[in-house]
């Protein structure tokens, strides 16, 4: 028998995240491993009346293509992958890693040829997402090397992911729609807003020009679980959109590989000076991969209350209730930032201890948590 909690997932990605319908081609991917719950997201898609394409690689292929490809190779970008961008309905991604530092080994410039070869694909995604003509959700299958990065036991790594998706109650999609109206209150306020100051006890003092941009209420329909509202930076904006130090609370993770202590200065949208204690050279060329991974393409603040312990998980690391979160790299269209590149990285930073958000002179949050009544984590 399939876990209950599986099953109330598989419910929540096609019912409400994606929200599928008849007829509809719906490529859900992932490795072997999450097996039982591609299983289910199929059954769900079925009964739809979609047209389900399951897609499950194990995450070997992608070792051996790093290991072995020529530069050539590396910068291949198959038309299949581009067909299939371009055709598809619905994505749902399934994240299920065996080894979370399988690539940590990997020439860090062999994995940007790669990285940045991605952006024709990238881009055509986001710009489709952002006309509503593709809907996607990533979600994250608990194993036992995520676990381990996590420090818990297998039990208590799957009680943690299905927290802080509320699968535990017997009506998730009800209690993500209540969610969705507390953070719309959030993205309401926030609209036509003209600058956000991030400053944390840690020395992080950045402001980030919002001025004309679209905020985006995520609420478990691209990501799941999800708690977070952003936007992107006016990057064409006098000032440059984005000015100030950032001094990141948690290791930032990226093709395998964590990188600690980043910090990051930015001048006129772009960042001019960027130093780590562990992994610093691939922190340097990951930024200087194309032409816009030095640009901050997304900024976001973490709503998500249920979870509150970092797990070397960008998924539910940037939702942690009371940080924000800055990815240098491709924006989002819908938010009105077209920055592009092959690179897309979210780094985190932790306010609960001594930080503050300020929206045009007005304090929102202070250590961490919403100063107004209504809002995630003050209801």
């Amino acid at each position: 028998m399939r876990d209950q909690r599986l099953e109330r997932l598989a419910r929540v990605l096609v019912e409400y995240s994606t929200q599928v319908k008849p007829g509809q081609i719906v490529r859900i991917s992932g490795e072997p491993v999450a097996m039982p719950l591609l299983e289910a997201i199929h059954e769900q898609a079925l009964r739809a009346g979609a047209h389900p394409h399951v897609r499950c690689t194990p995450d070997s292929i992608h070792d051996q293509f790093l290991e072995l490809a020529s530069d050539e190779q590396l910068q291949y970008v198959s038309p299949l992958v581009m067909h299939e961008v371009q055709t598809i309905d619905v994505s749902i991604s399934l994240w299920a890693e065996t080894n979370t530092k399988s690539t940590s080994r990997v020439d860090p410039w062999r994995q940007s040829l790669a990285s940045a070869a991605r952006r024709p694909v990238l881009k055509v995604f986001m710009e489709r997402a952002a006309k509503k003509q593709l809907r996607w959700c990533g979600t994250l299958y608990p194993t036992l090397a995520s676990a381990q990065d996590a420090e818990m036991s297998l039990r208590q790594y799957e009680r943690f992911v299905f927290a802080a998706g509320l699968l535990g109650l017997p009506d998730p999609v009800a209690e993500w729609r209540k969610i969705e109206q507390r953070q719309q209150r959030v993205v309401e306020f926030l609209t036509g807003k003209k600058r956000v100051r991030f400053q944390a006890a840690n020395g992080t003092d950045l402001t980030v020009n919002v001025e004309g941009m679209t905020w985006i209420n995520c609420c478990g329909h691209e990501n799941f679980p999800d708690g977070e509202v952003f936007t992107g930076p006016n990057l064409r904006a006098e000032d440059g959109g984005v000015n100030g130090y950032v001094r990141y609370s948690f290791p930032a993770v990226h093709l395998g590989r964590e990188v600690h202590d980043i910090e990051l200065t930015f001048e006129k949208g772009r960042v001019v000076r960027a130093k780590a204690s562990k992994n610093e050279d691939f922190l340097i060329q990951m930024l200087d991969q194309d032409a816009g991974a030095r640009a901050l393409g997304e900024i976001a603040i973490g709503t998500n209350y249920q979870i509150q312990q970092y797990t070397k998980n960008t998924l539910f690391d940037e939702k942690i209730g009371g940080t924000f979160h800055a990815a240098v790299g491709a924006g989002y269209p819908e938010s009105g930032n077209a920055n592009e590149s092959g690179l897309h990285w979210d780094m985190v930073c932790d306010l609960r201890r001594g930080g503050t958000i300020t929206v045009d002179g007005q304090v929102i949050s202070k250590d961490g948590r919403f100063v107004f009544p209504g809002w995630p984590g003050n209801e």
